[in-house]
């Protein structure tokens, strides 16, 4: 394995995976994991795309839970590599492919209407004035709409998806409105979501949702996810997403 610059391989203990993180280019947050975990995906021979990959930490994610093959696009060609790298390392390179493109028309180059599940953990800041923006360009294009608006990760993905495939997005949930508008505009059924608190008493900072394309109405608001108890430390769900059986 060679890193490069300030490259550092770290452990995904759940998984017994390892994956190259770099804290000036890109490093993966707990909404990668919440995400990997509350997709549905299939088990067997299903086909799943997951856009906006960074460096491939959901792909890796969702390897441990499914034998079937798994794409990811990764629009900046340093992230795309991590990602490459990360995926041959642990062996995985004949069940993840990591392909460095846009994930704004990606269909028409990997297929319309062939895929089972489609995951995305996109932009959530609307590309506003520079002064805002992130100082690494890594990190600003990864974070802030400048390259991929919420609209075009939706269409993209209902571009991608089967009849009936699933499409799972994390968020931030003062977007729900226009996440859900979105969605319904390109055929895709809100069916579950899940918001994620800090800790019990505060505000949700984080929204996991999963639509159905062509789906019939019909949508569950499931349970609260809590990150932290009152002491501060991971709440047995997080801990065992993060850790598994301990």
């Amino acid at each position: 394995m060679n890193l490069q610059d300030d490259e550092r391989l770290d452990y995904l203990l759940a998984e017994d995976l390892r994956i190259i993180q770099s804290p000036s280019v890109f490093s993966f947050s707990l909404d990668a994991v919440l995400l990997s975990r509350f997709a549905s995906v299939p088990i067997n021979r299903g086909k799943i795309v997951d856009l906006c990959t960074g460096n491939g930490a959901i792909p890796l994610f969702l390897s441990a839970r499914t034998k079937s093959r798994i794409i990811g696009i990764e629009l900046q060609e340093r992230l795309a590599d991590m990602a490459t790298r990360s995926v041959v390392h642990n062996e995985l390179d004949e069940q993840i492919m990591i392909i460095q493109d846009n994930v704004i028309g990606i269909a028409k180059k990997i297929g319309f209407e062939a895929y089972d599940t489609v995951t995305c953990n996109p932009p959530y800041f609307p590309a506003i004035d520079a002064s805002t923006k992130n100082k690494s360009e890594h990190y600003t294009i990864a974070r802030h709409e400048v390259e991929l608006t919420l609209d075009q990760a939706v269409r993209s993905a209902s571009e991608l998806l089967k009849q009936g495939g699933k499409a799972a997005f994390v968020h931030r949930p003062g977007r729900l409105m226009d996440i859900l508008t979105s969605m319904r505009q390109n055929r895709l059924e809100p069916k579950r979501i899940r918001f994620v608190f800090p800790k019990e008493g505060k505000e949700a900072n984080t929204l996991l949702i999963e639509a159905i394309k062509d789906g019939k109405p019909d949508l569950k608001i499931l349970p609260p996810l809590y990150v932290y108890t009152q002491d501060g430390e991971y709440t047995e769900e997080v801990r065992h997403l993060l850790y598994g059986d301990e």
